[in-house]
Parts: structure tokens; sequence; C-alpha cells
């Protein structure tokens, strides 16, 4: 979406101070215009933070880098548009914690975008990989420099067989309306041993489709779990969707879709499901 004319002045103002996960704009603004930089901020996954050592809306999410790409392209991607929240800080530290990256692991992120989660992931000594299909995103991501590879693509156009190893673990908050597709295409580029802990719509508990239930089935089979998350885990994001965090461990013999399970088979049969 293109910035209002008004909202690009201010936001490019020397005096606006955008810093790290916070945009401050310590001047005083006509109402109207305010309402159409709060909007934008918010559009983005700001949140207005009033107190008085604060005053500033802050992200979950290094805004910095992001809001100047945003700024020279004129233009911002809307999470309304794209179903995209970052990942707050609090649950990144959860998720990374669960899926137990030691150094020298490799983790794919496939859709991670402004890096809510590679920084954590590369401090504790992971090889990230990511894939983000915005390039505004994937240009911060690059920038950022947590990433060994950052591809910027939809991750459910990308065939596992085009990598000659599974990763160790894959860390990822998918999109809510197909978070569950996201999943399963994300086990093929998983290792057999691999662990994947993702982040998605409470719905996976109780939806009643094959799809759900089966999956439901195989992480019960391989010892995994979905639990359900907080009721505010995302309100710092700007949304108050009900969410579960699913960790599903791999091994082999299981009916789970690996990358290793994949190379195993013909290549013609070109079966990337997770169950048969």
């Amino acid at each position: 979406m293109r910035f209002p004319t008004d909202v690009l002045t201010v936001l490019t103002d020397p005096r606006t101070v955008i810093r790290d996960d916070q945009v401050s704009i310590p001047f005083e603004l006509d109402r109207v215009v305010y309402e159409q930089v709060n909007t934008v901020l918010k559009e983005m996954g700001g949140r207005w933070d009033g107190r008085k050592a604060v005053r500033a809306h802050v992200f979950a999410y290094r805004i910095e880098e992001f809001m100047r790409q945003c700024l020279a392209a004129g233009e911002y991607p809307s999470r309304y548009d794209q179903g995209w929240y970052a990942t707050p800080p609090a649950l990144v530290t959860q998720i990374v914690d669960a899926a137990g990256i030691r150094a020298g692991d490799t983790v794919l992120e496939p859709s991670a975008g402004a890096g809510a989660m590679t920084a954590d992931i590369a401090s504790r000594g992971g090889v990230v990989d990511a894939v983000e299909f915005d390039e505004r995103r994937a240009a911060v991501l690059r920038a950022q420099g947590d990433c060994r590879k950052v591809m910027q693509t939809d991750f459910l156009g990308l065939d596992p067989l085009d990598w000659e190893e599974g990763y160790d673990r894959i860390v990822m908050n998918p999109p809510f309306n197909n978070g569950l597709d996201h999943i399963l295409h994300a086990v093929g580029f998983m290792k057999d041993d691999g662990h994947l802990v993702a982040v998605m719509s409470s719905g996976l508990m109780w939806w009643s489709d094959r799809k759900t239930v089966e999956f439901r089935e195989v992480v019960e089979e391989v010892g995994g779990e979905i639990a359900e998350l907080p009721e505010d885990s995302f309100a710092v994001s700007g949304t108050n969707v009900r969410t579960c965090m699913v960790w599903l461990p791999g091994y082999a013999g299981s009916r789970l879709r690996t990358h290793d399970w994949l190379m195993r088979q013909p290549r013609q049969l070109g079966l990337f499901d997770m169950a048969a």
C-alpha cells in the first residue's frame, strides 16, 4: 500500500526517531495527520505505548531497517492484506527454546517475516536459512545478516528434492489462513531426526477435516504435542487470534514424510504430503 503523503512526510522528517523496535514522533501533529500516522503504524504491526519512558509505537520485531526500506519505496505491506503478524519477543524465546537449537544446527525459517526469530536462532549458534515472500521484508532479512541464505519466494512453491540435505530444526509462524499447509510442506525439509516447532491457529486442536485429524494422529504417534497458547500471545502484534504451538519430533519409520523419507523414494512419485 502507498503511504499517504502526509504520513510519508512525518515518517521521513529528521525529527522522527526510528530505532530498533520503536517509532517515536517527538513533535506536535495535526489531529487528522496523527490519526493517519497511527493507522499506518498499526497496520504495519505497531502498538502505541503511552508510558512516559516510552511514548512510541512499539513493534514485535526490529522495525528500523524495515521501515527505511518501506519509506524509500514509498509503500508498505499491510499485515491485513497479507495475513502477517510478527512473532512477539516472548513467544520467539518460547519457540526457539522448544526447538532445542544447538550450535551448528541447520535451521529453516520458512515464514521469516522481518526476522523476529532469526536473530535469536543465530545467537544460539544456529545456521539459519530463511524464506520470505515479501520483497521488502526479504531485503530487511538480508541487511540484518542473521541468515546464511534468504530466499524471497513463496515457500509452498519450493521443492524439498532440490535440497541435498534436510534441516535439523524448523521453526515457523506461518500465515494463519493456511498454516497447516505450510507445516505439512515444511516437514519435507526436515531430517528424520529433526524437530519442527510452529505457531498456528488454535483451530488445529479441534478442526474435524480429514487433513487436520490425520495430522493430530501423527503428532501423537511421534510423541509430539499441540499446546494452546495464552489468549493474549499476539496482542502486542495487534491481534487477539487464538493460537497454539506445535512441537513435532521426527524419527525414521514414522508416517512423517521428511526430507530423508522423500530422498528414499523414486523421484517420479512426487509425494510431498505428510500422510499416505
